[in-house]
């Protein structure tokens, strides 16, 4: 594992693009694991800037979304597909039809778990996945307790959960309860995982994710099995790491070799 701690969210948002852009150079039909949320915007940001310029494209890449309520179709405004569209698949080249997320209004929800989590196989695997973090510790929607060896399902959100995102919705009582998610065993399948964390909210999570036991209680610290895994912090969300001045050291002394 890799922590890199720059100054604030959007030097964070230029080390999470300067990946995902080193990925679509190399790799142009590259599959990307997408997050929601707030820690992945400033990642988001720069890469429209890229992509207006030129710098990149996304035209040939397949990309997959993390997760999805339960009951709300992709044209509602709190659906993570809407979501996804509207910050990074369309001010980019990257193509509607490649972009795969749950259905979150399917009648068999179990089935299509099932689908989903085929479908990413038959894809070949997701290179690199964009992360956030929970303030209670959880990926995707992994809430604590979830096993680290999941796969994607129906998860029943925490009340915790259903508080953090009221903001996207008229209240915590218009949140939906239930999701599709990846499970951590499904997150952990990817080649290359980038957690990106910022603002002091999220220092303690971030301690007991990287410093902390692996345990289903902090379902990110299953991060801490992964062979390549890059946490990107801003100062404030570092604030708890007992390490942090050995981690600011080893990214310093890289050998020009060594990407991340």
């Amino acid at each position: 594992m890799e922590v890199v701690i720059v100054a604030d969210a959007p030097a964070a948002g230029v080390v999470g693009a300067d990946i995902v852009s080193a990925l679509l150079t190399r790799t142009p039909a590259a599959v990307l694991g997408l997050a929601t949320g707030s820690s992945p915007l400033p990642v988001y940001g720069e890469l429209i800037r890229r992509s207006g310029r030129g710098a990149i494209s996304f035209a040939a890449a397949t990309a997959f979304l993390l997760d999805e309520y339960v009951g709300l179709p992709p044209s509602h405004p709190a659906s993570y597909r809407w979501f996804i569209d509207h910050e990074l698949a369309e001010p980019v080249d990257l193509p509607s039809e490649r972009v795969n997320g749950p259905d979150g209004c399917a009648a068999d929800v179990a089935a299509e778990c099932a689908r989903y989590e085929r479908a990413i196989v038959e894809a070949g695997g997701v290179d690199v996945q964009l992360l956030g973090i929970g303030a209670d510790g959880h990926i995707g929607f992994n809430e604590p307790g979830s096993s680290l060896g999941s796969r994607t399902r129906i998860k029943t959100l925490t009340e915790q959960t259903r508080r953090d995102n009221a903001r996207f919705f008229d209240g915590p009582d218009a949140v939906p309860r239930h999701v599709m998610t990846q499970g951590v065993g499904t997150i952990l399948d990817a080649r290359h995982l980038v957690l990106v964390a910022t603002g002091a909210a999220k220092a303690e999570p971030v301690a007991k994710a990287v410093e902390g036991p692996v345990t289903a209680m902090v379902p990110a610290s299953a991060l801490q099995l992964h062979p390549h895994v890059t946490v990107v912090v801003d100062e404030a969300a570092a604030a708890d790491l007992r390490l942090a001045d050995y981690y600011r050291e080893t990214f310093r002394s890289k050998p020009p070799w060594q990407q991340l």
